[in-house]
This record gives structure tokens, C-alpha cells and sequence, in this order.
């Protein structure tokens, strides 16, 4: 278990590393052509130094708050680290966030500066500046911004950051990261240098060993989730303080996200169990487009099989694998299994996935394929993961056994409890709705779930998501929702239910399956509004919902649905931008569709 650091800051082993392992490459970046670059721990120590003295130049102060509004990419971990060398506190902004949010945001946290990544980010800033009175600079990374900053500052002493570093102590503010809002107004949630130092050095000593594809090779990651959101602001504090080489992608699509991978090779990922599907899908529809769909299905089947019989093994409830599995095991391999590993770069071995739930079949067939996936669980509160599966024993389909130094308690009425030097202390001028989720150091997160005989993690849902039928049934609406996104074709699901006679759906489909998917059966392509009403698409769906209903009891199954024309979207106001449904925006933009449901 790592110990709670008793002094200095996040920026420390910056210029630590750099004095030990000048030579080590810390990070690859782009360069102009595209091409990756190394980044010695030396250079990246001295970039950090010189835009924290340009910050400084500018009048940026210890205990100021800085807003980084970007797309993740190689400046702003130089941001957060320079920062953070300063005394500093950076509040990340989602770079789709609207004027209102972005308002909402710099206002509540006093923020005296602002990084944003491109001009559209420069204007949706300056939309509302005027009703931001205390903010005092605006830097864009697109026009220049680090080199003015660095040049801004070449007269500052390098004692001069040093005595600010110095000064910040493991209780000093990191960041402020607000929620997503998913029920209400964002909440700045105040986390310390103490948080993220404990949650890193927990995570890299317990799961150091998933950090390679072999052991004693080097541990390389590539970052693609957003680093406004705290699972990817951990991520990178963790490979800076681990010594993981990092890199950077900016954007969370399977298109541009795959090319990548190949290239910068990493050994490890953590993502979102949407990346997952995404891989296994585009495999299958590969398969099938050459006409292999019997044989890959096939190694589904045994890559399941495989991987349960070495769960159960791990558990000591079963031998392992036959020799009979093993010998399909070894042949798929060579065929199928391979290929879904080359198409992640080739060498990755582990991956962690949080953010939300996984089928527990997906996490099965990657592990049967060679990727074992360690499923956590954590909020922003918890500075990311307080729940993880330990790399020897993996439950899939749960989220794990509470982290070293944590510990998970249920509520009577189910709701999960956390305590840990990982919870943070509180919201931004916000003690009401402080005192409302810690009491004595535990954090009730709202979610609810329920731990087995051996300490593991399953969330079944959350508090505010039950719905109550009008005949007094209580549904958890996710687990229902996760298994009709199953189907290939599916994208999205919302249950709907609320104070209504019965369960109901609406559901948006994956438009590339789908073109996939008619193109396999020799049809042509259909517009949005035909879709919907093709009978055939209806039935697949349908054969969804069949599925997921047989998992619950009559009364909380899915009685009818509706297919809509468009996915939701984040920039409709629909979805968090961490991908999560906004319930109640959703069913007010559809009310008619919800309606019609009951009618």
C-alpha cells in the first residue's frame, strides 16, 4: 500500500526524475509531420521550468486558479505540471463545453486566467467575459501560447519557481474538477496534491506488473480519454510519478484513435468500455465482410470459455482449461486473437476500463484473446479508481476489490460508501452539498451496489436513476440499458418509466453497423427516417430487448420501444461529456417519442 506523502507537491518528481534518470524518455509527442517524438525526463523538466517562470511573468500566483480548456494533448500535462510547480490550481474545462458551462465554471472558481487549445475555444471565452471580471489573461495553445509564455519568463531566476514549489505541501489544492452535471448544476470538487499522490502510488505499486506486455520490458501508455475528466487527469499523474512512458491522443473515435495505437505501441491502455466494443465490433465486422463469421463467432465462443476457465481456476473452483480448450485456445490464437491485438498496436497485454460498466462476456473474450481488462470504479470525488480488480484474481463483470487503503461499506438502503486519503475534502464553496455526501471521512457517491463473499465490487445502478412505475415497481435502469447496447447494432438505450403503467426504451442505433449490417444482406442503404421503420432493423432490436428482459422479473421488463433517428449527442445537451445519459434532458427533447410509448 502506498503511504500519504508527508511533504512537497505533484510537481516534484519532475525535477526529481530529471536529476536521476536525465536520459529516460517520460513521453513521446507529435511532431509537425505527425511523427512521435521522444521526450527525455531532462527536456520535459526544463519545458516545465520555463513555462512555470513564463506563468509567473505573467502574474500568475501560488494559489491561483488557472482554467485549461482543451483537447487532451502533450501541453496541457506540460500545463498541469508547470502549474502545479508554482503553487497553482488548474481547472479543467471540457473542450465542448457551451458559453453557459464555461460562465458557470470560470465564475465559480474565481479563475484569473485561461488556457484554451483554438480560436473557437478563444470565442466561446471571450462570449462571456465581460460578466468575468477577475479573469485577467487568455492564452491559445494554437497561436503560439507556450512560447510567449516562455519567453515572457526567460528573465525570471529558476529559484524563483523552486521557492514556490517548495511551498506547496500535500494538502495545497491540485486542481478543481467540476462534475458532469448529469443532475443538476456542475459541483467544483476540491482535490489536493495529497489525493492525487495517493491515488498514483497506489495504483503504480499495486498494478505495476499490467504496466508491461512482458516483465522487465519499458511501460508505455497513450492517453486518448479527456483530460478534463478525472480518470484521464490520473492516468497522467500516474505515468509521470510511475515512470510510464505517455503519449497523447485527442480524440475518443475508434477512427483516429486506431491508427495510433499502432504507431506509438503501447504496452498498456485505460479507457472506456466504449473503446472496447468498438474494437470487437470492427473485428467482427471485418469477419464477417470476408465471409468468416461462422469461424470467428467460434473464437468468441472459445475465448469465453477459456477465459472462464481460468477465472474459475484463480478462484480455486476449477482446474483451468482442458487440454481440448487449450488446443482450440492455441489455434485461434494464431487466426483471430492475434489480429485484435495487432489492431490495438500489438503489444498490449492489460487494460483498465472504468468510466462505466462492461459486459461481462466482452471482458471474457478479451482476456480470452490475451488482453486481460481490469474493470475499477471511482468518481471525481475519489480522485478516480477506489475500486480495481486485482491483477491475479479478475471477477469480471464486477468493478473489483476496494484499492489498497480504501474501503467500501454498503448502506442499508444499498448505496455505496467510500473511505480513503483518496476522498476529497469537499466542494467549492459549497458546504451544503458537502455535508450532504461526507459524513466522518466516508463519501456516500450515490451509487448503489453490492459486495460478494470475497470483497468484490458490482454497481447495480444509481440512487437518482430509479425509476418507480405507477404501479409502485421499483427498476434500476442501467443494467437493462447495458445489455440491450449489447446487440451490435445498438448504440444507445434509455429506460423510461417514471410514474407510467410500464418499462419502455428509446433506442438509437450505431450507423456503421447498420450500414455493415445492410450490406451484408444485399439491401441498400436507408435514410434515418426509413430505418426507423424497417421492419427487419425493428426485429434485431427487438431480439435485443428479449435479451435484456430475461435477466429481470416480468414487471420490470422493457414492454415496447422506439428506434430514433439520431444518436444523442453531447452537443445537443444530451449526453455528459464523459458519454454518460442526461436523463432529463433527454426525455424532455423526446417527449412526444415517450408519449407515443404509452399510447
Amino acid at each position: 500500500m502506498a503511504a500519504a506523502p508527508l511533504v512537497g507537491g505533484l510537481a516534484d518528481v519532475v525535477f526529481d526524475h530529471a536529476d536521476e534518470e536525465p536520459h529516460r524518455v517520460a513521453l513521446g509527442r507529435k511532431d509537425a509531420d505527425g511523427k512521435w517524438q521522444d521526450v527525455t525526463s531532462a527536456a520535459f523538466r526544463d519545458e516545465v521550468l520555463a513555462l512555470a517562470k513564463g506563468l509567473i511573468a505573467h502574474g500568475v500566483r501560488f494559489g491561483d486558479r488557472v482554467a485549461l480548456m482543451s483537447r487532451t494533448r502533450y501541453e496541457w500535462t506540460l500545463f498541469d505540471f508547470a502549474l502545479w510547480a508554482v503553487g497553482a490550481q488548474s481547472v479543467p474545462v471540457y473542450p465542448t463545453s457551451s458559453a453557459e458551462q464555461v460562465l458557470w465554471m470560470l465564475h465559480d472558481a474565481e479563475v484569473s486566467a485561461v488556457m484554451v487549445e483554438h480560436e473557437d475555444h478563444a470565442m466561446t471565452v471571450a462570449s462571456v467575459i465581460d460578466r468575468l471580471p477577475q479573469l485577467k489573461r487568455l492564452w491559445q495553445l494554437d497561436a503560439g501560447a507556450v512560447a510567449e509564455l516562455v519567453e515572457a519568463g526567460a528573465h525570471v531566476e529558476d529559484e524563483v519557481v523552486h521557492r514556490h514549489r517548495r511551498a506547496v505541501t500535500p494538502e495545497s489544492v491540485a486542481t478543481v474538477i467540476y462534475t458532469s452535471g448529469t443532475t443538476g448544476r456542475p459541483k467544483g470538487c476540491v482535490l489536493t496534491h495529497a489525493n492525487f499522490m495517493f491515488e498514483a502510488d497506489t495504483m503504480a505499486s499495486r498494478w505495476e506488473s499490467v504496466f508491461h506486455s512482458r516483465p522487465g520490458d519499458e511501460a508505455v501508455t497513450l492517453l486518448f480519454l479527456p483530460l478534463a475528466h478525472v480518470f484521464g487527469r490520473m492516468v497522467e499523474v500516474t505515468a509521470i510519478r510511475g515512470r510510464v512512458k505517455l503519449g497523447h491522443q485527442p480524440e475518443l473515435s475508434a477512427k483516429a484513435l486506431m491508427p495510433d495505437l499502432v504507431s506509438f505501441r503501447p504496452t498498456f491502455i485505460l479507457a472506456v468500455p466504449y473503446i472496447f466494443e468498438k474494437v470487437f465490433n470492427a473485428a467482427r465486422r471485418k469477419a464477417e465482410a470476408e465471409g468468416r463469421a461462422g469461424p470467428f463467432d467460434k473464437a468468441v465462443d472459445i475465448a469465453v470459455k477459456y477465459a472462464e476457465a481460468m477465472e474459475a481456476r484463480a478462484f480455486g473452483t476449477g482446474p483451468g482449461p482442458s487440454a481440448g480448450l487449450r488446443m482450440q485456445h492455441q489455434f485461434f490464437d494464431k487466426v483471430v486473437y492475434k489480429k485484435v491485438r495487432e489492431a490495438m498496436g500489438g503489444r498490449i497485454r492489460h487494460a483498465m476500463s472504468g468510466g462505466s460498466g462492461m459486459e461481462r462476456s466482452l471482458g471474457l473474450f478479451f482476456a480470452g484473446a490475451g488482453v486481460t481488462v481490469y474493470e475499477g470504479y471511482g468518481l471525481t470525488e475519489t480522485t478516480a479508481a477506489a475500486t480495481a480488480n486485482p491483477p491475479e484474481r479478475t471477477r469480471y463483470g464486477t468493478v473489483g476489490q476496494p484499492i489498497p487503503g480504501s474501503t467500501v461499506h454498503i448502506a442499508e438502503d444499498g448505496e455505496v460508501w467510500v473511505h480513503g486519503s483518496h476522498v476529497f475534502g469537499g466542494y467549492l464553496g459549497d458546504p451544503k452539498a458537502t455535508d450532504a455526501v461526507l459524513n466522518d471521512g466516508w463519501l456516500a457517491t450515490g451509487d448503489l451496489g453490492s459486495l460478494d463473499e470475497d470483497g468484490y465490487l458490482t454497481i447495480t445502478g444509481r440512487k437518482k436513476e430509479i425509476l418507480v412505475t405507477s404501479g409502485g415497481k421499483s427498476v434500476s435502469p442501467a443494467a437493462l440499458e447495458e445489455r440491450v447496447r449489447a446487440h451490435p447494432l445498438v448504440a444507445q438505450c434509455i429506460v423510461v418509466g417514471n410514474d407510467r403503467p410500464y418499462v419502455a426504451a428509446l433506442v438509437t442505433v450505431d450507423q456503421e453497423a447498420v450500414e455493415h449490417w445492410l450490406t451484408m444482406q444485399g439491401r441498400q442503404q436507408l435514410a434515418p427516417g426509413e430505418l426507423v421503420r424497417d421492419p427487419d432493423l425493428e426485429m434485431e432490436v427487438r431480439r435485443a430487448v428479449v435479451a435484456a428482459n430475461t435477466a429481470v422479473s416480468q414487471a420490470e421488463s422493457i414492454r415496447t420501444f422506439r428506434i430514433l433517428a439520431h444518436q444523442f449527442s453531447e452537443q445537443h445537451g444530451l449526453l455528459t461529456p464523459s458519454l454518460k445519459l442526461k436523463r432529463k434532458a433527454i426525455e424532455a427533447a423526446y417527449e412526444t417519442e415517450v408519449d407515443a410509448l404509452y399510447r
